[in-house]
């Protein structure tokens, strides 16, 4: 591994600190819906459903008042709709008003449809204090290329990555990842030669995956 990961992570961190996450969320009511619909989907996907979604239910307490059923109309077009139609609706029932939202990684992985990575992303947008590491699919493929983290189990890499990383910087540097992979560090034909990590990436170098 490399010697000192956060000096070499600064460029990473820079180039992406503090940017907002992909999905166009207006409140953080917003956007806990829109992290459980893009699980398994787009954020473009959804970003381009969700205003028609909020000007039917412009609120946690609009949306405990529906259906399953009723959200089919406007989510039928995500993947794993009928799931995610039931886990919003129990979701908007537990919490209740949109100020109730849960802010710690404990409480939101209770509720339905939020796993670890999606509490931290909730979290990051939220301006709380990070808990753990966001570890999005962009970050399950990037990290072991770089050669901070190995394997291919999401939480796996987030304990390792928070052994390299101090705990003020866990909500910025998941982030930082997965938009290197999104723009960068593609699946296949990745820009090597404008990556900010290229001088210690080891999958660039031969020294690693």
């Amino acid at each position: 591994m490399e010697k000192n990961w956060m000096e070499s992570l600064e460029p990473l961190m820079r180039q992406y600190d503090k940017r907002k996450h992909p999905l166009d969320y207006k409140s953080r009511y917003q956007l806990i819906v829109m992290v459980i619909l893009s699980a398994q989907d787009s954020d473009k996907h959804i970003n381009e459903l969700a205003p028609v979604i909020f000007e039917a239910y412009p609120s946690m307490n609009s949306l405990a008042k529906a259906t399953a059923e009723d959200l089919h109309q406007y989510i039928n077009t995500v993947r794993n709709f009928g799931n995610k139609s039931v886990w919003l609706v129990t979701l908007a029932q537990l919490i209740g008003d949109d100020d109730k939202i849960p802010t710690n990684l404990a409480e939101l992985t209770k509720l339905p449809g939020i796993g670890r990575k999606s509490a931290n992303v909730i979290i990051r947008e939220s301006g709380n204090e990070a808990e753990g590491v966001i570890v999005d699919l962009h970050v399950v493929r990037v990290a072991p290329r770089i050669g901070i983290a190995s394997g291919t189990q999401p939480e796996k890499i987030e304990k390792q990555i928070m052994a390299i990383v101090p705990r003020e910087r866990w909500n910025d540097i998941g982030m930082a990842i997965s938009f290197l992979g999104r723009e960068v560090c593609r699946p296949t034909n990745p820009k090597c030669d404008i990556c900010v990590m290229n001088k210690v990436c080891h999958y660039h170098n031969g020294t690693g995956n």
